[in-house]
Order: C-alpha cells, then sequence, then structure tokens
C-alpha cells in the first residue's frame, strides 16, 4: 500500500484533501444528544498525484434534543507545506423520535467559507437516514452542494454515503464505508472515468472514561472503484465528548 497515515495530535499535517471529495470526510449521523460537548478531530490521506491531505478540528454542542451545531477549522496540505484551508459551521437536525419510526431521520446543513478572495462560499445539505436490522446499522445520507459567489461555477451537485456496521461490543465495532462524487451537475453527471467512488473496510468504537465522558472513534480503508478516484484513502475521526 503506497499511502501511509501520520496523525499528530499537536498539528494538522499530512493530512489529504481532493478537490472537491476530501478524504477527511465522514459518515453523517441522524442521531443528536442534548447537552453533549465534543472536540471532534478528523484527518485522511489519499495517493493522488502529488499527495493531497487535510484535517479538520472543531467544538460541537447539543443545544436541543434536535439540534446539534459545530464549528471547526479546516487545514490541507498538497505538498508545499501546511495551511489553513476554510472554516465551517455544521447543523444536524433530528426530524424524528429515536425508535419511533423504522427509520431515523436527520437533515444536514453545512456552510463553508474557504480561504481567498473569490472564493464564494459552499453549502451543503440533504436527508440523514439510518435503520437497524439486528446488530447491524445501516446509514444511507444523499446530500447536494451548492456553491454561492465563487468565481467558478460548478452548479449544485450530488454526493452520497453509505455506511453498515456490525455492533460486536461498544469498544469495537466492524463494517464498510462508501463515499461517492458523481462530479459535474446533479441532473447531468460526469463521465463515469471523472467520478470518484470509494468504498472499503472500516472500524469503529466508544470507550468510556469518566462520568459522560467517552472517547468515540472510527477509521476506514477506503479503495477506489472508479477511475477518477485514488486508488487508497485513509481517513480517521476521533471524539471526545464531555
Amino acid at each position: 500500500m503506497r499511502t501511509t497515515l501520520r496523525l499528530s495530535a499537536a498539528t494538522l499535517s499530512l493530512c489529504p484533501l481532493l478537490a472537491l471529495a476530501s478524504p477527511a470526510d465522514y459518515i453523517y449521523s441522524p442521531l443528536v444528544q442534548e447537552g453533549e460537548r465534543e472536540i471532534d478531530f478528523k484527518a485522511g490521506t489519499a495517493d493522488t498525484h502529488p499527495r493531497q491531505s487535510a484535517a479538520t478540528i472543531g467544538f460541537g454542542y447539543g443545544v436541543t434534543s434536535r439540534w446539534f451545531t459545530e464549528i471547526y477549522v479546516k487545514a490541507k496540505n498538497e505538498g508545499n507545506g501546511t495551511y489553513y484551508d476554510a472554516v465551517e459551521w455544521e447543523n444536524r437536525f433530528q426530524l424524528t423520535e429515536t425508535g419511533q419510526y423504522p427509520f431515523e431521520t436527520g437533515f444536514l446543513l453545512e456552510i463553508e467559507k474557504p480561504k481567498g478572495p473569490g472564493s464564494g462560499w459552499e453549502v451543503k445539505w440533504g436527508p440523514l437516514l439510518q435503520t437497524d436490522i439486528g446488530r447491524v446499522q445501516i446509514n444511507f445520507n444523499p446530500l447536494l452542494r451548492s456553491y454561492i459567489d465563487s468565481r467558478e461555477s460548478h452548479g449544485t451537485e450530488f454526493l452520497y454515503q453509505l455506511q453498515a456496521k456490525y455492533r460486536w461490543r461498544p469498544d469495537l465495532q466492524f463494517g464498510v464505508q462508501a463515499m461517492g462524487d458523481p462530479g459535474g451537475r446533479w441532473d447531468n453527471w460526469a463521465p463515469s472515468r471523472e467520478q470518484n467512488h470509494r468504498a472499503g473496510p472500516a472500524i469503529f468504537g466508544k470507550i468510556p472514561l469518566e462520568g459522560r465522558q467517552a472517547i468515540r472513534y472510527n477509521a476506514a480503508w477506503l479503495v477506489g472503484l472508479s477511475s477518477g478516484a485514488p486508488n487508497n484513502t485513509l481517513r480517521l475521526q476521533a471524539e471526545y465528548e464531555f
């Protein structure tokens, strides 16, 4: 495997980013816990040429039983040093009571302000779906992404996220993750050779600490399924909940 992942708690270095699909991306959950606070670190790396790396660090808070909000900053490295890239405001809304229906349903609204003049704004939104089949939990998030006041007009794009995990025990669970970006507009996808589809094995877990404190983690190795995707992507998310 040509890709090596190096993470440091003191720095946001060596973490990759594709032009539109970041290897630091993660699977959104529709569930919200009121009063929960977290410090969230995400990172990833992909074997593009040159290698691109990305990381984010942020603070999130469960404002109500229906609304979780988080502010975080993003950094990236494209072979010329690590630098600040953007600030992002994420909002997740839980639309149904937990366990009331076969599917847990939520909604995502995420606003990003990249650095630099003429960069405009990036807005990502869409439904968040989750269901259980025995001990297997399945997530599916069909999302849209738009650009406002940007010098480059990308139009509105379609993205998707898929995840299935087997809940073996709280501190160690196994599954798969998949993420895709068909490119082009949501109603006019790019040719298949330009699309970015990735999937691969993942691990998950939650390690309880004192009181309400816990460390929650997930990591995945995603293999490119299309010629427009990197051959290998490594990604990691670690949350300190308190």
